[in-house]
């Protein structure tokens, strides 16, 4: 896995604007804080929406699958799950309150595999393979680690301590293998949930003007962006997943990623 990390320098994709119909649907794993010392319940959301714009929220139904991996062991997550409704400032959809309990150090990779979800406006199913991270006492065990996903993103970055201005590298994986030019969406989550009011926070960013923000992945899977700011960044990739049809309809089964980044202080 290390001799994959140092591929890094010379890991490239193109990173471009495009004017498209809609900003990107993006289902989130959300809690706050995702670098922590005490062991203890984090609070978790889990909510499929579309955040650097603050707009339009979709309904969840319950995910087929919801753990956490820590030290390779997986800690089903399932049980937790809490139905609640999260309030956009567009509408009101169905979410999820969850708890993701910390005991040893380590990272903490959370995998949804959420439900497919149908986008009657283009006649198709979305399925969005979600992990996000979080991590104890600094300690790196398993964020470099593929988790045997039907389709997931591999970060070559240290997922939960990224600097803001730096770049992040993933690599886009179908059934354990690297898929070339996959349509990777970038999304800011400009405004984050309020975990107690169930309602986004103010945004901090407004969505480009040129539209969703894509890379796309090299011949071995890879792509660069530059993050420019702080915060919460999600890369999505759409259709990068084995299975195409749901239900008799088109599905796009898509690897989604977020990372945290911080300024330096």
């Amino acid at each position: 896995m290390f001799k994959t990390l140092g591929r890094l320098a010379i890991a490239s994709a193109c990173v471009l604007s495009a004017t498209m119909p809609a900003h990107a649907h993006f289902q989130l794993a959300y809690t706050p804080n995702v670098n922590v010392t005490k062991a203890g319940d984090q609070p978790v959301k889990l909510i499929f929406w579309h955040p650097f714009e603050n707009g339009h929220v979709m309904d969840m139904a319950e995910p087929f699958e919801f753990y956490a991996v820590n030290r390779g062991e997986k800690i089903d997550l399932k049980s937790t799950l809490s139905p609640i409704t999260f309030t956009g400032i567009a509408n009101s959809a169905a979410a999820f309150d969850a708890t993701l309990t910390l005991r040893r150090s380590g990272d903490y990779v959370m995998v949804v595999v959420p439900a497919p979800y149908f986008e009657e406006s283009e006649d198709i199913f979305i399925q969005q393979i979600t992990k996000s991270y979080v991590n104890r006492n600094e300690i790196p065990t398993d964020w470099m680690e593929p988790q045997g996903l039907k389709t997931e993103i591999l970060p070559l970055n240290r997922p939960t301590n990224i600097i803001a201005g730096s770049t992040f590298t993933g690599r886009v994986l179908s059934e354990g293998q690297p898929v070339a030019g996959v349509e990777v969406e970038i999304e800011y989550m400009a405004a984050e949930p309020d975990m107690a009011s169930n309602t986004p926070k103010s945004p901090t960013a407004s969505p480009m003007p040129g539209g969703a923000v894509v890379a796309i992945s090299d011949e071995n899977g890879y792509f660069t962006f530059g993050v420019p700011k702080a915060g919460f960044w999600g890369f999505a990739a759409l259709g990068s997943g084995p299975e195409k049809e749901f239900q008799g309809k088109e599905l796009s089964q898509d690897a989604v990623l977020w990372v945290r980044a911080y300024d330096v202080k």
